[in-house]
This record gives C-alpha cells, sequence and structure tokens, in this order.
C-alpha cells in the first residue's frame, strides 16, 4: 500500500506552508510573549480561507476533505499552536452548524464564519467539571419565546475576541448546546492570562446572568448537546490537536537539525555525536509516525467509517506524547539558550505540553483506547 499525498493536497500543503512561514513563524514568539492575537491577522487568516475550509461551496468554503484540513492544521501548529487553536475552536462551533445546525441557521452563520466577519469559541470547560462534562452547571430555563443562562465557563479558547459561543448547559435536567451572541446583555467576559502554553490563544472566563438567547437558537434537538452535538465537535477538537502536535513535533525536528548542523562543541558539530543522533532519529521516526496516524483518522473520516472516532483518539494520544518528547529533546540539544526566548523550541515545549491536556488529556485518551480493545476482544 503505498501512502502519499494527491497533487492538489501537496498544492495546498505547499500554499499553507509559506503562508505560515510568511505571516505567522515571524510574529509567533512574539504573541506568545504578548498573549494575544492581533485582529488583523485573524482577518488576514480568514482572507486566504483557513477559517472553515471543509464547509461546502454553498456557504463559502472550498468543500475540502478532512485530511487536507488536518494538513493545514499541522502547518499551523509547526508555526504557531495558538493560531492552530483558533483554526479548532472555530472549527468546531463550524461543524456544530453543518451537522446539526437548522437550514435557517446555517443561513445565518455559515457563510459569515467562514468569512471570518465573525469569530467563534467552544464553550463547554466549567471551573469545577474539567473533562466529566456530564457535570456541567450552567443552566437554561425557558422564559416565553426566549431562553435564560445562568452558570460560568472556563478555559474557553478565544474567548476574549468570539463574537459567538456554542454554549453547553443543563435544560430540563439533561446537557443541549446554545448559540450565544457576545453582545447579549447578561454575558461577561473575563480574560485569563499567564497560562503555561498556547498563550496567544486568548482564553477567557465566561460568565452567564440571566442571560437571554432566542429558542432558534438551540442547536440540534433538545438533551442531544453531549451525545451528539459536544461529542461530534469534541472529535474534529481532537483530530485538529492531533495534527497540530505532529506541526509541533516537526518544528522541534527542524529547529534541532539547523541548531546541531551549526553548534560546535569539543571541536565537532553537534550533529557528529552519536548520541545527538538517536535524538534526532527518534524524533524523525516519532513525528512520521504520528502524521500517518493522523492521515489515517482523516482517512476514515472522509469514508464516514465509525472507526474513525477511535482512530482519531490513537492519534491525538500518540501525537501529543511524540510532541512532547521531541520538544524535550530539542530543548535538550539547545541547551541554556533553549531555556531562553533566544529559541523558539522552549515555547515548543510548553505548547507541547499542552497537548496532552486539551480536547480530552493523555490519560483519557488512554481510557477510551483500552476500553475499545477490550470491547473488541
Amino acid at each position: 500500500m503505498k501512502i502519499e499525498l494527491t497533487p492538489q493536497q501537496q498544492a495546498i500543503q505547499d500554499t499553507c506552508r509559506s503562508f505560515v512561514q510568511e505571516h505567522i513563524q515571524p510574529v509567533a514568539d512574539t504573541l506568545d510573549r504578548e498573549q494575544q492575537t492581533p485582529v488583523e491577522l485573524i482577518r488576514t487568516i480568514a482572507r486566504n480561507q483557513y477559517l472553515g475550509p471543509f464547509v461546502s461551496t454553498e456557504y463559502g468554503g472550498q468543500g475540502m476533505d478532512m485530511v487536507t484540513v488536518g494538513i493545514l492544521h499541522e502547518e499551523f501548529g509547526r508555526g504557531c499552536s495558538s493560531l492552530r487553536s483558533l483554526l479548532t475552536v472555530h472549527g468546531m462551533v463550524i461543524y456544530a452548524l453543518c451537522r446539526w445546525g437548522t437550514k435557517q441557521q446555517k443561513a445565518q452563520w455559515l457563510p459569515r464564519l467562514v468569512r471570518g466577519e465573525i469569530i467563534a469559541a467552544f464553550a463547554l470547560s466549567e471551573p469545577d467539571a474539567g473533562s466529566d462534562a456530564q457535570s456541567i452547571q450552567t443552566t437554561v430555563t425557558a422564559q416565553g419565546t426566549s431562553f435564560l443562562i445562568n452558570g460560568h465557563k472556563k478555559w474557553i479558547t478565544y474567548g476574549q475576541v468570539a463574537d459567538v459561543f456554542l454554549v453547553f448547559a443543563l435544560y430540563k435536567g439533561t446537557v443541549s448546546a446554545f448559540l450565544v451572541e457576545r453582545e447579549t446583555p447578561g454575558l461577561t467576559v473575563q480574560p485569563i492570562t499567564e497560562m503555561l502554553g498556547t498563550r496567544a490563544s486568548m482564553l477567557a472566563e465566561l460568565s452567564f446572568q440571566d442571560c437571554s438567547i432566542p429558542q432558534e437558537n438551540l442547536v440540534g434537538k433538545q438533551n442531544f448537546g453531549l451525545q451528539g452535538v459536544a461529542t461530534s465537535c469534541l472529535d474534529f477538537g481532537r483530530y485538529s490537536v492531533a495534527c497540530g502536535a505532529v506541526g509541533i513535533a516537526q518544528a522541534c525536528l527542524d529547529a534541532s537539525l539547523r541548531y546541531t548542523s551549526q553548534r560546535k562543541q569539543f571541536g565537532s558539530y553537534l550533529k557528529e555525536y552519536q548520541l545527538i543522533q538517536q535524538m534526532i532519529s527518534d524524533m524523525l521516526t516519532g513525528t512520521q509516525a504520528a502524521r500517518l496516524l493522523c492521515y489515517q483518522a482523516g482517512y476514515l473520516k472522509d469514508a464516514g467509517d465509525p472507526a474513525s472516532i477511535m482512530s482519531t483518539c490513537m492519534a491525538k494520544y500518540f501525537a501529543a506524547q511524540i510532541a512532547a518528547k521531541a520538544a524535550r529533546a530539542a530543548v535538550q540539544i539547545h541547551g541554556a539558550s533553549g531555556c531562553s526566548g533566544e529559541h523558539s523550541v522552549q515555547r515548543y515545549l510548553r505548547d507541547a505540553t499542552i497537548m496532552e491536556i486539551i480536547e480530552g488529556s493523555t490519560q483519557i485518551q488512554q481510557i477510551m483506547i483500552a476500553r475499545y480493545g477490550y470491547s473488541n476482544r
């Protein structure tokens, strides 16, 4: 079996790589230090059609297959994990609307989301719920033709600048999903700073106090929030993070190859030492293996194969670990310089740590994969 990208996929990868090299890589460390993403950069990303490229042409998208979408997320992850996070959370909301939205919701929201006229964020996490999404406490009650939302959300990626949130809340005892616009009275957005990694992803805490929204803002059926909307969105999110983690690992490999070819110690270039060669070979092999797992997950998604869900879990589990391992090795190779802002590898290490936590921690993935193994004995 021969595994390779199609000419079209290769062309899209080349174009995206050039975009990231020109617009993102030169400023990535600065964005990390300043803990923010300039609005103009987000607009530039939108103008180049990287927001929701999988959306059908009917709503302004490019109808890309999921393997190609994964390639884009890898390239963004290679340049800046924070901006890859933008593609993730914005894409998760778009994915929810594509799959579960009404015709009216699709017509109203999708074209503007694809064009980047509005930015979306995924609001599931809460201060006390963590990975236990069934324990969320935010509530929704019906009042006439409206819904009233009360509660809190935390760690909401790009929540500081998002124009609309996909909010998960308890309605009549079970979880449902709702669209909430930023300017809705009763919604307060509080920035979260000083995070370990993906520091430019502009996290926020949301507070809802009798926040009134139209009942037509319900996404999917009532009581369908976790098993339908959230599950499908989180699967997309895991896929994005897995591909982005491959990007981090590749960036670590690139930086290490450059540095070891330039740096001399004890009269020889670092690349001439066998222990350095071992670290490079581990990085190279792990990165390629993780990439292939992502390709497989994307292929199964395009084929509509139910196995894609577990394939995505495995890809996310493995790729996140490979990124963390590659980042530790890259910092070690760079020595003291790698621990400073002089080189990007310190950012890669911090971002790679985040990859093992978000969209289901490494331990959550292990539980899911093990259960799958036992159920298929």
